[in-house]
């Protein structure tokens, strides 16, 4: 945990400034899973709890492939629309279900559109909630206290995105 005020603020501070790469600015040549792998550890490292723990390894992006959560790479490589998903399933595969990210994978837009949608949602959430934290740090607020009402926060909107992804409404 990151006791130390200066850093969680410098890690609020990265995460005021993120930016995951544009659909456009994926890599237009098919990669190989090695390649893949370094390229998505490159663009997700702000999302690693440890610099040493990678969010994707080759074995899970198999099992991605097999349960049909991605479509099986082309002469073993991977195109644009794979990174697309992967970035998505890398980022969200700490609050969701994979189950879940495929059911959000599976959406009528063109894989383009819907990761252009993902974008957008996860660098306005970042941004946001990264800036609400320097402020809370600014002001002396106490790290744990933070850390218990973000958890708290996310575990709220987990929830509810379980709830929209099921079909079934919340209860009264």
């Amino acid at each position: 945990m990151q006791n130390n005020p200066r850093d969680a603020a410098a890690w609020a501070g990265q995460g005021q400034g993120l930016s995951l790469p544009s659909w456009d600015q994926l890599p237009a040549i098919p990669l190989y899973m090695d390649q893949v792998l370094l390229y998505l550890s490159d663009q997700l490292a702000f999302f690693q709890r440890q610099e040493d723990t990678p969010l994707l390894t080759s074995s899970m992006i198999n099992n991605y492939v097999k349960n049909g959560v991605l479509p099986h790479p082309e002469k073993k490589k991977y195109s644009r629309g794979h990174l697309a998903a992967l970035v998505v399933v890398g980022a969200l595969k700490q609050v969701l279900s994979i189950q879940d990210i495929k059911a959000l994978l599976a959406g009528k837009e063109p894989p383009e559109e819907l990761y252009s949608l993902f974008l957008e949602a996860q660098l306005q959430a970042v941004h946001e909630t990264c800036q609400e934290l320097s402020e809370s740090l600014a002001a002396g607020k106490d790290i744990r206290q933070e850390a218990l009402r973000l958890a708290a926060e996310a575990n709220a909107k987990r929830a509810a995105a379980e709830r929209l992804l099921s079909g079934s409404a919340p209860a009264p």
